[in-house]
């Protein structure tokens, strides 16, 4: 029997353009606590290191300085705002519908490793109607590590039914390709995410600049 081919897709600034719905609420805490409000061109490249890691940049920015405990109280809120306004502006970026369609058609399947909550990534997915194109669906608190960490993605690719030598990884920003490298695969890096550094000067394998030059690159990587 032949392997199964697995593409593993980081989820914010990858599969789904979040960046709006996640400084709405990071803008919900911080005029509630008395700080301006980020603008969205502004944050957009603090994204990717999960909520709480967002929430203390977002504090950084005023030079507020917060106890622990109150930045774990913050992060709560920031939780529960968020979850109940995930997908009020987040899509998935152009092209990413019918780019599945034709990797899921040349027998490639699909998982999903992120350092968003697990929890979080199947709420957003299920109210996009995406969570059944996915064989894992996995956060930073599903197995106990997050990018770059290489046990998430052995333990995606696992729980997928896949294996490492048969993967490709595809993300935005350091922490996949970090991780794709510390866990041996190659990585696609895509332009339209959010990192601080251009995703070119990290050096992944393949830079696409749309989804819709993504299947290309993959079988370029992955062939079958």
């Amino acid at each position: 029997m032949s392997t199964v081919r697995t593409v593993v897709f980081d989820l914010d600034g990858t599969l789904i353009d979040t960046a709006p719905d996640l400084i709405n609420a990071l803008n919900y805490i911080l005029v509630r606590e008395g700080m301006p409000a980020v603008p969205l061109a502004k944050a957009r490249n603090m994204i990717g290191q999960g909520a709480r890691r967002l929430l203390e940049r977002g504090l950084e920015l005023d030079g507020r300085v917060i106890s622990p405990d109150d930045v774990n109280r913050l992060a709560v809120d920031f939780i529960d705002y968020y979850a109940a306004n995930i997908a009020v502006e987040s899509r998935p970026f152009e092209g990413l519908e019918a780019t599945l369609d034709s990797l899921a058609g040349q027998g490639y399947q699909f998982a999903v490793c992120t350092n968003k909550l697990e929890w979080l990534s199947k709420l957003l997915l299920d109210q996009l109607g995406l969570s059944s194109r996915f064989a894992a669906i996995c956060g930073a608190d599903t197995f106990g590590a997050a990018k770059p960490d290489p046990t998430i993605l052995r333990e995606t690719v696992a729980k997928a039914g896949g294996t490492l030598a048969s993967t490709v990884m595809v993300g935005d920003a350091g922490p996949d390709v970090g991780v794709a490298r510390r866990a041996g695969v190659p990585v696609i890096g895509v332009e339209f995410g959010y990192t601080e550094v251009p995703i070119a000067e990290l050096n992944p394998d393949v830079v696409v600049g749309h989804m819709r030059d993504l299947p290309q690159a993959v079988t370029r990587l992955l062939p079958g």
